[in-house]
């Protein structure tokens, strides 16, 4: 079982404190990557330049985000709620169907 980076944002979110969230990660830029968000409401974070490349996002609320800037490579998206979500142009359709239906890794298209 890989392990995934436990930092205090990441927890932030996980628990739902999204206005402390917004307050530690102000001026650092989002670096969510390799973080557990099972489960984590995200609909009202401004996600569209963060690295979630790695992350864990097992049944999260991403309906309706940009992000399109997002770097999301290798992150697994199982179950998650992702309708009107906009995502990067590096990542296929179908990539997003199987890391949703069966938890594959999203791969993106080489630049």
């Amino acid at each position: 079982m890989s392990k995934f980076r436990e930092d205090h944002a990441a927890t932030l979110l996980r628990d739902g404190f999204v206005d402390e969230f917004k307050k530690v990660s102000r001026d650092n830029g989002i670096d969510l990557s390799n973080a557990n968000l099972r489960g984590a409401d995200l609909r009202h974070v401004e996600l569209r330049n963060a690295d979630l490349s790695g992350a864990y996002l097992h049944s999260a609320d991403l309906r309706g985000l940009d992000l399109s800037q997002a770097k999301l490579e290798g992150a697994s998206l199982h179950r998650a709620r992702i309708s009107g979500a906009y995502f990067p142009a590096d990542v296929r359709p179908e990539e997003l169907r199987m890391s949703v239906d069966l938890g594959t890794r999203v791969r993106c298209i080489p630049k």
